[in-house]
């Protein structure tokens, strides 16, 4: 279980395919403080730590067919800046939202907008995957627990503020930038129920 609050940002240093699977090693300063087994969202994604170096701060996760085909994670390349999140303590203060790590799909920026001191990030999605979003709900972006804006069938904005423009990967993303997206899950949980009773 996470918030959505990244803690800090990794980088990808290694890649490498097994059969099916991806294995990334990824550098990040709190790589001192991490072990094997251990559950962290890598750009929203819950993934495994299954080694730790720690004379080099590095870590390493695998990825199987199933999440590189619902995430971002097959676009990757040696020096992608990851957003990271550890699992969430149970007794600290809860500042996003309930976030699983299960990523739903994957969206597209359209469009990126300066705001006199903030940003405002346009994305597109499938709504084929029957998932949405709601105004002033929330969204996990890469692993950032954030506001929707403006939300319509298939696309939505969220707005950055400088702390987290400089905190997370939102720096790197432009038009084209493929996303992954963990919808809200008491939304999904509320769209079943309703979909149940229709039925009946």
């Amino acid at each position: 279980m996470f918030t959505g609050i990244v803690e800090l940002t990794g980088k990808i240093v290694k890649i490498e395919r097994d059969q099916s699977n991806i294995h990334y090693t990824i550098e990040t300063n709190i790589a001192n403080e991490l072990k094997i087994d251990q559950s962290m969202a890598h750009d929203g994604v819950c993934l495994t730590i299954v080694k730790v170096d720690y004379d080099k701060n590095t870590y390493v996760v695998t990825a199987i067919q199933e999440t590189l085909d619902k995430t971002n994670l097959s676009t990757w390349e040696v020096g992608y800046e990851v957003n990271l999140e550890r699992s969430m303590l149970m007794n600290s203060r809860f500042d996003g939202h309930i976030v699983q790590g299960h990523v739903d799909q994957t969206a597209v920026c359209t469009k990126v907008t300066e705001e006199d001191g903030s940003w405002r990030f346009h994305f597109k999605y499938d709504p084929s995957f029957n998932n949405f979003t709601v105004s002033k709900g929330s969204v996990c972006i890469n692993g950032v627990s954030l506001t929707v804006v403006d939300p319509t069938k298939d696309t939505f904005s969220v707005a950055i503020i400088p702390y987290t423009y400089n905190l997370t990967n939102f720096h790197n993303f432009k038009p084209g930038t493929i996303i992954n997206v963990e919808f809200d899950s008491l939304g999904k949980y509320v769209q079943r129920l309703m979909e149940d009773y229709i039925k009946s």
